[in-house]
């Protein structure tokens, strides 16, 4: 019987952590023996790994450099577009989104040709009547 003034001992079981191995339990040692297997199969892996990412950069690099007429431009799309960017990369089309919004901005500017064209005029136009301008201001200096 407990009373406060004397108090029962429980006696708790060891708390075996599953990183723990027993070295009494032939069990836990052919397990031992897997999982000693197994980090070393990884760990030989690893430098093909590190190999195949540097030769992963070293593409991206080379493309980036061989790239000197692609200009990057970040844009936002709607997610309607963006379903439709993916779809044409996993149709196979295009090896990647930029890719596929590369070309359709291609293909659009070529359609809408009369509107660049008309764009191209007025900016033709807004540099003459600014050339007219500086030379009213020129001749006001002098």
């Amino acid at each position: 019987m407990s009373s406060p003034y004397h108090k029962e001992e429980h006696s708790t079981p060891e708390r075996v952590d599953d990183l723990m191995l027993r070295d009494d339990d032939p069990e836990t040692t052919e397990e031992h023996n897997r999982t000693a297997s197994s980090v070393r199969d990884i760990a030989s892996r690893i430098p093909e790994s590190l190999s195949a990412i540097g030769r992963d950069i070293s593409r991206t690099i080379e493309k980036a450099i061989s790239a000197k007429d692609d200009y990057v431009v970040a844009v936002k799309i709607s997610p309607e577009a963006q379903e439709k960017l993916e779809a044409l990369v996993q149709a196979g089309v295009f090896r990647s989104r930029a890719e596929a919004a590369g070309f359709l901005i291609e293909e659009g500017i070529k359609t809408q040709s009369a509107l660049f064209e008309r764009v191209r005029q007025k900016l033709a136009e807004i540099e003459r009547l600014r050339a007219e301008l500086r030379g009213l201001i020129m001749d006001k200096t002098v």
